[in-house]
């Protein structure tokens, strides 16, 4: 069909020089990341994670009598409800921490009557209840898994007091939540990243908030996004001392494997919430007795630097902040889940502010001189792989 006129766009593969919106909400500059023009060190010293989820929200931090109705409003919203509790006992519990948060989320919008209103109110009563809940639903996973009852939130507490509250069933220390806290910042947005872009898309088609936080939580469950600080301990843990981790690196490296936790799409002079991480994990590893941890990263960052000119991204440090805090490993991309829900709630809100759908465009390398051949004609040989 020489008639045929195929589309001849730019090609970019994982659309790496591609501005696919306008945004408001945070930005990457060099090596320094702006929530609503704040320094994310800024913020992680000064702000509570309530304030920073606020300024992702509304564009700007709340007053004093702001903030305690918007802390209200998380508190009420943190327990589940009741019809909910039915499904941690009916759902298989041996599964990726991941794909059980996606189904229960899915269960929660079945009961909420805001699901499909798209107006502002609805989705600020939705982001809320979905902000508030997720970490809720994290903790209460862990415990029916080992075979407890879920803890209900307490009134009146931050949602890093409560999610270590009813991940462990004891009251933190206030430098533990603090700590946690400082976590759910650094990881609350992070401009177009996939999950974001899961959620602006999904939302693009008036689809709702809970369908787009349920793509991104589907995206940000990936190793090569979220999921990557799980394979970072993993892989510590693998090697088990300083003493091994030049061989294990080295082998790593001439067998073609992945090292995570490494390398960054936009940052090259260093990511700054790993910075902060970095200060962070060598504190916790040292007050809980596993110093090890601090010395092989810093050690590996060292080597990979050296070696791949590589730096570390936001999910290598974390690794040992979380795994000093006693969460367990394979939760680590849920808690990452519970902070960058408010960022994807943030991009939800913006992206119904001025929608249009997404629709790019593929460049199409396939045949365009097929013709059909009824069924009893065809050999059936030499028929070409099915697509991968």
């Amino acid at each position: 069909m020489s008639d045929v006129q195929i589309y001849e766009g730019a090609l970019d593969r994982g659309l790496e020089g591609v501005v696919a919106c306008s945004t408001a909400i945070s930005t990457i500059a060099g090596s320094t990341l702006l929530y609503r023009g704040y320094t994310i060190e800024d913020l992680a010293a000064h702000a509570t994670f309530e304030e920073v989820v606020f300024l992702l929200w509304f564009g700007r931090l709340p007053g004093a009598e702001e903030l305690a109705r918007f802390q209200r409003q998380l508190d009420e919203a943190m327990p589940l409800p009741p019809q909910s509790f039915g499904w941690f006992h009916g759902l298989p519990t041996a599964v990726h921490p991941m794909d059980f948060l996606h189904a229960v989320v899915a269960g929660l919008s079945l009961h909420d009557p805001d699901s499909n209103v798209l107006t502002w109110d609805a989705n600020i009563r939705k982001a809320v209840r979905l902000t508030a809940r997720l970490s809720t639903i994290v903790a209460a996973y862990d415990r029916v898994r080992n075979g407890q009852w879920p803890l209900q939130p307490l009134p009146g507490r931050s949602l890093a007091w409560n999610f270590l509250y009813m991940l462990q069933g004891k009251e933190p220390s206030a430098r533990r939540v603090r700590q946690l806290d400082t976590c759910l910042i650094l990881h609350a947005d992070h401009e177009l990243n996939a999950s974001a872009f899961s959620a602006r898309v999904t939302s693009s088609t008036l689809s709702g908030l809970y369908s787009s936080v349920m793509a991104a939580i589907g995206t940000l469950k990936g190793e090569l996004h979220g999921g990557a600080n799980e394979q970072v301990m993993r892989m510590l843990l693998e090697v088990g001392s300083p003493k091994r981790l030049e061989s294990y690196l080295d082998e790593a490296l001439a067998a073609r494997r992945k090292v995570m936790g490494f390398g960054h799409r936009v940052y090259k002079d260093g990511d700054p919430r790993a910075a902060i991480l970095k200060r962070m994990s060598a504190e916790l590893t040292a007050e809980t007795g596993r110093p090890e941890l601090y010395e092989m990263s810093a050690a590996m960052e060292e080597y990979m630097h050296e070696r791949k000119g590589l730096i570390p991204n936001v999910d290598f440090y974390s690794a040992t902040v979380y795994y000093s805090m006693d969460i367990p490993i394979d939760l680590f991309t849920p808690v990452f889940a519970a902070s960058r829900v408010s960022g994807w709630c943030a991009h939800v809100l913006e992206q119904y502010q001025s929608n249009r759908i997404y629709r790019p465009r593929g460049r199409y390398v396939g045949p365009t001189d097929q013709r059909y051949v009824p069924i009893e004609e065809r050999s059936g040989e030499g028929a070409a792989s099915p697509a991968r």
